[in-house]
């Protein structure tokens, strides 16, 4: 009987020992796959603060805001509270678990079949919080076995009080609320130092439970919880019995506050300026919602609100309610986004549509100075006294003809002419100058990405956002220096963490360009296309874009027949530049009719009036490298070391009286002229959609051979 005890004894010690290392074999096993947790992990778990560059706060992401409590900000009532009720042996854990607890918790979930009762220690949560789902179902003995590697490895690594800081700011408390000191102004309206006991143990137990435990929709339950945590304290010595007595009489709705207004004006002023600061810091590696950053935006609230205004009042001429707008002001200086609007009439939804931003529309003319006429000063050293030939154009290996919006054609002119006046055929065959490939990279450098797929015709119109335009054009009015837009200068993490993101910039182009083109851009205002946005005395420069309607689209709605589709303004001053589209989000919403042709225009003249009330109107210097010579067409520009022949500009040479097509002829039988001739529209319209898509039918004879025309002009 002895032998067969001591026999069953060998043997069960024999299976503990293996089901022992089993159990030890397994935990190495996922602990070696255990995630790595770094600090800023750990201290996460709330919604960041908008600063602007002043230092005042701007708002604070999510519904609330959040208070992050330092160690030495929080009470030693709620220290006392939540240690007690969550891991009443955490200060003299040096392993970072609670043994005790787990074999307590083992032999519950033993009984209950499951391993979700809760044997975590506060360092535990804080990793679960931190790294792991906080679903029930993925409780697992793998996730339970990283969790407490985990844990232990951090024990290692940071204080008790550091640990016990990160799980008080870390907790969801219901209502999109993260940290128990943003839970107490939420609910209480003031400081975790101002709650009275039954307070502070009605927050200390929330996190267990937030929603079950809500004050507000269950003041019974809430009154339980709230109740055990008194108990655990009384229990742990942290309370006398007289009060828990008190605490555990109070009404638990005692002190609560009952208006939550969530939806401001500010906010939805912002809300376009608000989402692409939300973009930008998820571009740069952070989670604005949970990482808890001190956020410094570049926003000019006055100049925010001024542009907000002006889309939502009656003083620019939209056509109607629908018809749209999005634009952009930057300071070129820096790049700093200062103002930003997505739309007019903005519904009530955070983070909505922002059309500042989009890329769907082309740009119209507004392209020509960054694609083409730039690219062209700095590469071939042409002079704004350039002679261009704005005749009948045929795009290269097509039968494709390229018409300019009235159906006109003016003969030889400079450069600086054809671009005042947005002649598409001078600009087209200045692209085809210098070549696609090299005008894209160039454009590229500044922020505008073209799809040289779409060929020539992107030389009249390419897609691109308010954001990049005005970004491009910013390298413009820094003297060649662009800076890419930027929403955020600084980010600042809870670990003491600082990114600063302004820049000194890049150079993309020579000083020369770049005051060459703003030259001639001045003429655009005061001359050219662009005479709406004039601004008496301010020097400025800008350039206009409208962009037609596809044969398709007029098809479907012929009444948008000499109407434009998208029309542009893009200005800038020596402080800064502001990019306006406007237009309409579908085709059946409307068309831009009567004054709304110069809504553009019109929205940019009173912003940048505006803008520079109380800004020194300064003229931009010109450089050495720049000389200014008299010609028949009068000054005109030359980079040092590339003057053109006096014979190459003079009166012989360059025609400004516009020659109108009154008859086209072709030898192929079978294409009727009259039928197929179209007139281009009204304004300066690109007609990059149209002309390469539409323009083949009208311009192939029926057997699809060559045609020659020949031209007879009035």
């Amino acid at each position: 009987m002895l032998n067969t005890f001591f026999q069953l004894f060998k043997w069960g010690f024999v299976l503990f020992g293996l089901v022992f290392l089993l159990g030890v074999g397994v935990f190495a096993y996922y602990a070696s796959k255990a995630p790595n947790v770094t600090q800023r992990q750990l201290a996460s778990g709330g919604s960041s603060t908008l600063y602007t560059n002043d230092g005042h706060v701007l708002l604070t992401l999510g519904q609330e805001k959040r208070y992050y409590l330092k160690y030495d900000e929080i009470p030693q009532t709620l220290k006392d509270a939540v240690v007690s009720i969550e891991d009443k042996r955490f200060w003299n854990e040096g392993l970072g678990i609670d043994p005790i607890r787990i074999v307590g918790s083992t032999v519950a979930n033993i009984k209950g079949h499951d391993i979700s009762a809760g044997g975590s220690s506060i360092t535990q949560q804080l990793v679960k919080l931190s790294v792991f789902s906080t679903n029930a179902s993925d409780r697992t003995l793998k996730r339970k076995a990283q969790e407490a590697w985990i844990a232990m490895h951090i024990s290692r690594q940071y204080s008790r009080e550091q640990i016990l800081e990160y799980y008080i700011n870390k907790v969801y408390m219901n209502y999109s609320l993260y940290g128990i000191g943003t839970a107490s102004k939420y609910y209480y309206g003031k400081s975790p130092d101002k709650l009275d006991l039954a307070q502070t143990a009605l927050l200390a137990g929330m996190p267990n439970a937030p929603t079950f435990y809500d004050p507000y929709t269950s003041p019974a339950r809430a009154r339980y919880r709230r109740n055990l945590v008194l108990q655990a304290m009384l229990s742990n010595g942290k309370i006398t019995q007289a009060q828990y007595d008190r605490a555990s009489t109070e009404n638990v709705q005692s002190g609560l506050i009952y208006k939550h207004d969530t939806q401001s004006h500010l906010r939805k002023v912002d809300d376009p300026y608000i989402k692409e600061v939300v973009d930008e810091v998820r571009a740069k590696g952070y989670d604005p919602y949970n990482d808890n950053l001190r956020i410094t935006v570049n926003i000019n609230q006055k100049a925010q609100n001024k542009l907000y205004e002006l889309a939502n009042d009656n003083k620019i001429p939209f056509t109607d309610n629908k018809m749209q707008v999005g634009a952009t002001v930057v300071d070129p200086n820096n790049g700093h986004v200062i103002a930003i609007i997505g739309g007019r009439h903005l519904p009530d939804v955070q983070l909505g549509l922002d059309r500042a931003v989009q890329t769907s529309r082309s740009t119209g003319s507004s392209i020509k100075p960054v694609l083409d006429y730039a690219p062209a000063i700095q590469y071939k050293h042409w002079s704004t006294a350039q002679i261009l030939s704005d005749t009948p154009y045929i795009y290269r290996g097509t039968h494709i003809q390229l018409y300019d919006w009235d159906n006109r054609y003016y003969g030889n002119m400079t450069m600086r002419y054809a671009l005042e006046q947005s002649r598409n055929v001078p600009a087209v065959r200045t692209l085809e100058s210098v070549g696609i490939l090299r005008a894209s990279k160039f454009a590229k450098q500044m922020g505008v990405n073209v799809d040289v797929n779409m060929g020539l015709s992107v030389g009249i119109g390419a897609n691109a956002s308010s954001l990049q335009m005005a970004g491009a054009y910013s390298a413009f009015a820094d003297n060649g220096i662009y800076h890419k837009p930027q929403f955020i200068s600084k980010i600042e993490t809870v670990t003491g963490d600082i990114r600063n993101y302004d820049t000194a910039g890049k150079r993309v182009m020579d000083e020369s360009t770049a005051y060459m083109i703003t030259d001639m851009l001045k003429g655009v205002i005061t001359r050219g296309s662009g005479t709406k946005a004039r601004i008496d005395d301010l020097i400025q420069a800008g350039k206009t874009g409208t962009v037609k309607y596809s044969d398709g689209e007029i098809k479907k709605h012929p009444s948008y027949e000499g109407t434009p589709k998208d029309s542009w303004f893009v200005g800038y001053t020596r402080s800064y530049v502001m990019s306006v589209w406007t237009g309409y989000d579908n085709l059946a919403d409307g068309k831009i009719a009567g004054r709304g042709q110069d809504a553009a225009a019109i929205y940019y003249r009173e912003m940048m009036s505006y803008l520079m009330n109380d800004k020194a109107n300064i003229d931009w210097v010109k450089p050495s490298s720049v000389i200014v010579r008299k010609y028949a067409t009068g000054d005109e520009l030359y980079q040092e070391g590339h003057a053109p022949s006096e014979s190459s500009v003079n009166h012989r040479n360059v025609n400004r009286i516009p020659r109108t097509i009154i008859r086209r002829y072709q030898r192929t039988p079978g294409y009727n002229f009259n039928q197929n001739q179209k007139n281009n529209s009204q304004g300066e319209q690109s007609n990059n959609q149209g002309n390469i898509s539409n323009n083949n039918q009208r311009t192939t004879d029926r057997n699809n051979q060559p045609v020659r025309y020949y031209y007879y002009y009035r």
